[in-house]
This record gives C-alpha cells, structure tokens and sequence, in this order.
C-alpha cells in the first residue's frame, strides 16, 4: 500500500510492505536498555493490556512479550502484519496483531493501560486520532511515543550510509538527526500532558550485513526505490562498507521517550 504524505520525503510514495521481509531480519535493533527504561517505570508489564501502533513486524510487542502484558500490535501495512504474526507463532507468543490505520482502529472505551508508538507517530493523523486515543486508554493509561535514530554528524558509517540514500533518494527526509526530544504536536497535547522525557545514548552492534540490511530497510531505499533502483543501491552501499567498515561495529544511536498522561480535567 502506497502512503503519499506532502511532509515526509517530499510527497514521495513509499510501502512499507515492499521491504517487509528485511524489516522482520534486520530492523530489530532496539538494545535492552530500551525496554528497561519502560519496564522501570511501570509500563508494559504483567497485568496491563498495551496496544503498538504502528507495530511493522511486532518488534516492540515481541521484545517486551517477556514483561507479561498483554499485547495488541497494529499497523496500517498487510505485509508488516503478517511478518508479525509469523514471528510471534515462532516464538510462541500470543499477540493479537491486526492490520489497520491507526486512524482506524476500533477497541472498547478503557480496553488499554499504554499505548506505544515506537518510530512512527510523525505518519498519523493527530485530530482523527487523538480522540480515539484518549477514549479507548484507560483514566490513568499511559500513551508512550518512542524513536530511535542513528547519529550521522557523530558517526562516519551513519554519515556516508546517509549520503548514498540521498544520492539516490534525494527527497529522503528521514537523516539528519540529532539528539533531539521526541516532537509532540501541539494537536497531542491539547488531551495529553507530558509526564516525563526519556533520551540516552546507545551503541548498536551490527556486522557490515546487518547495517546494509538495516539501511536497505529504511523509508528512503527499499519502501520507496525500484527493484533496480535497490539492487544498485545495495551494491553501491557494500562496496562503501568494504571500504570504511571493519566486518563489526557499532553505530551510535540516540533514543528518545516522550511519557504521556491523558488530561482529565
């Protein structure tokens, strides 16, 4: 399913059901410290239900399975979806995962105690959603926005893996980062109020196919290059990786935590 958004990558299309496979393989990164950060704090632990928008291959629901809450994971790809429901079933997890925009989903008022957005809350519609939001989160729920992003004015690998998306994917608007707090819309906050921010640095261990795998399933390559545009892409990418990259290495990343309470005055 094509997605076409004017403020993301210049109105370029991008699906990420094209590069499924290689999310389900090479995007579950996120390091334990991620998800001690949550688990430290009371959320998405044993007795509370949790639902993931913007869930991809479940990589959230599937990590933090272990913490005993009761997972819901959705995310507006039918591919992503299914990759998830097959690597839950591998793992002998009983997650529900259901394909829908987040704009689109339909639970019981209170069916949930957090709702976690991890690397995709930038993509939804604030006004259709936050309504929905706050009525299906219990009184006391939590709404958590997480993001992860690798540091490409700190990290040579980062920066020229940067420059080689771009060179072929110009309008790619996904580098760049610095060490910034997760951006929360002044729509989100007219029914939320920020409780607490979370953010670290983190290294992330990758051998040189891992990182290509990573970056091959980023928006700007895989989700929205041609087949040929890829393939070319990806030859460019190891050859620049065999020329700067030992065969493992960690790429410093920064992690982000926005920790949201409903506003029920």
């Amino acid at each position: 399913m094509d997605i076409v958004n004017k403020n993301i990558d210049g109105g370029k299309a991008f699906d990420w059901g094209r590069t499924s496979a290689n999310y389900a393989k090479y995007r579950d990164i996120y390091p334990q410290e991620f998800y001690e950060a949550l688990v430290k704090r009371g959320l998405c632990v044993d007795g509370q239900s949790v639902l993931d928008l913007g869930t991809g291959t479940g990589v959230i629901p599937r990590n933090m399975y272990r913490f005993g809450a009761k997972w819901t994971g959705s995310d507006i790809s039918e591919n992503q979806i299914e990759q998830a429901k097959l690597l839950a079933k591998q793992g002998g997890m009983d997650i529900e995962f259901i394909a829908s925009p987040a704009e689109n989903i339909d639970f019981h008022s209170e069916s949930f105690d957090v709702i976690t957005a991890c690397q995709c809350f930038w993509y939804f519609d604030y006004k259709k959603l936050v309504p929905k939001l706050c009525d299906i989160l219990k009184h006391d729920g939590r709404l958590v926005v997480m993001q992860m992003a690798w540091l490409p004015f700190d990290d040579k690998i980062a920066a020229k893996s940067e420059e080689l998306v771009l060179k072929y994917n110009p309008t790619w608007s996904g580098g760049g980062w610095t060490r910034q707090p997760v951006f929360i819309d002044n729509e989100v906050l007219k029914s939320f109020e920020i409780e607490e921010r979370v953010e670290f640095d983190v290294n992330v261990h990758f051998t040189r196919e891992s990182w290509n795998g990573r970056m091959k399933a980023c928006r700007g390559v895989e989700a929205s290059l041609s087949k040929e545009e890829t393939e070319a892409w990806e030859r460019d990418h190891m050859a620049l990786l065999n020329s700067i990259a030992p065969d493992e290495f960690d790429v410093l990343h920064y992690a982000a935590m926005a920790i949201m309470k409903k506003n029920n005055k």
